[in-house]
């Protein structure tokens, strides 16, 4: 079962549990996925590497919002916010943690040869590929950026 068609699952489900947080989250990402597929030059399908990118940019976007008001000491949206955040959370795969991450970058940089910061592109294409939708893109530069600088 395609992400695309557990969603619409999950969304029947929470109607019959009346459980609305839930819903409503899970209604925006399937809007987020129908925008994706309606967007000019779109496949016919949502492949699940395009929905898991989706979803996480949407996991993104909340964690940032949830931050912001908390800064505006407004704790009650940013509650909501993370509510959200944790359903959307549900349908990625499990992250991957800072040592793992350090791990997977030491190894890429073994295997590429590379030695500066002139090969941290190279480095980066080769990590955001291989730890797409399981680590943070930024996490990812900066543990590039710590190992090359060595």
């Amino acid at each position: 079962m395609s992400i695309f068609e557990q969603v619409n699952e999950d969304i029947k489900a929470s109607m019959k549990a009346r459980d609305k947080v839930r819903l409503n989250t899970l209604r925006n990402i399937k809007k987020v996925f129908l925008e994706a597929l309606t967007a000019p030059g779109a496949s016919e399908t949502l492949e699940d590497a395009d929905a898991l990118k989706i979803i996480a940019k949407l996991a993104k976007q909340g964690k940032d919002s949830a931050g912001e008001y908390a800064a505006q000491n407004r704790q009650d949206l940013a509650d909501e916010e993370l509510a959200q955040v944790a359903v959307i959370e549900e349908y990625l795969p499990k992250q991957m943690t800072t040592e793992e991450i350090k791990s997977a970058v030491e190894k890429i940089v073994a295997e590429t040869g590379a030695s500066s910061m002139k090969d941290m592109g190279k480095v980066m294409g080769i990590a955001s590929k291989q730890m797409a939708g399981r680590a943070d893109g930024k996490l990812i530069a900066d543990t590039v950026k710590a190992v090359l600088t060595k």
